[in-house]
């Protein structure tokens, strides 16, 4: 896939819509329903500007980021504006992922290590930025977005499974480190249901019918 095709992730807390994620706001612009605004890092795509249409069409304060997850530097500098404009960080979605449809045979060094850098490395950075503002206020939300195609395992998609593997373990690992800190981590691993990703599958309710 190419670099367009990174789902944005959501890095300021609770899910509003997919790839999002919201932070609490009190002395900040006025929150939507749910009591957070949003903030959205991900490449620049059209589900980024899907994900700004929707949150302005519902006038929910919220910040929209392009930013490479490929690069640390670049999360960090947009974990740090999400809190300057909106509110500091209630809590972190981690929702990235590319998946190349490729035959385990002919997947090359390069394209497996990029998947790793999206889906694996940047929701570790991104965790790990957000535990660093969130751990002096003793308190904050991480959620891992994981996959059924791990608890399953599907065909030609190794490189994604290995990483939505990778993301239970950071999941399990951060959750008995970061707990004391009064940090929750969690990992949710969604089944089928109607979205871009969905559509490299033959047939999507084979996903949820196994």
């Amino acid at each position: 896939m190419s670099d367009d095709d990174d789902e944005p992730v959501g890095t300021a807390g609770r899910p509003r819509h997919g790839g999002g994620g919201c932070a609490r706001s009190s002395d900040r612009p006025a929150p939507g329903a749910d009591g957070f605004a949003i903030g959205v890092l991900g490449r620049e795509s059209d589900f980024l500007r899907e994900t700004a249409s929707l949150l302005q069409a519902q006038s929910i304060p919220h910040r929209v980021l392009p930013v490479d997850l490929r690069d640390g530097t670049s999360i960090d500098s947009a974990l740090t504006e999400v809190e300057s404009e909106l509110a500091p960080l209630a809590a972190v979605v981690n929702n990235a992922a590319i998946y190349p449809a490729t035959p385990f045979l002919d997947i090359t060094q390069d394209e497996y290590e990029d998947v790793v850098r999206v889906n694996q490395t940047a929701y570790f950075l991104t965790a790990q930025g957000a535990a660093r503002r969130m751990v002096d206020r003793g308190a904050g939300a991480i959620v891992n977005i994981g996959s059924i195609t791990f608890h399953g395992g599907w065909a030609n998609l190794a490189s994604y499974v290995s990483t939505k593997g990778a993301s239970v373990g950071l999941t399990r690992a951060l959750a008995r480190e970061l707990g004391p800190s009064g940090i929750r981590v969690n990992g949710v691993s969604p089944g089928a249901f109607p979205t871009k990703a969905e559509e490299i599958h033959e047939n999507p309710r084979s996903t949820t019918d196994s």
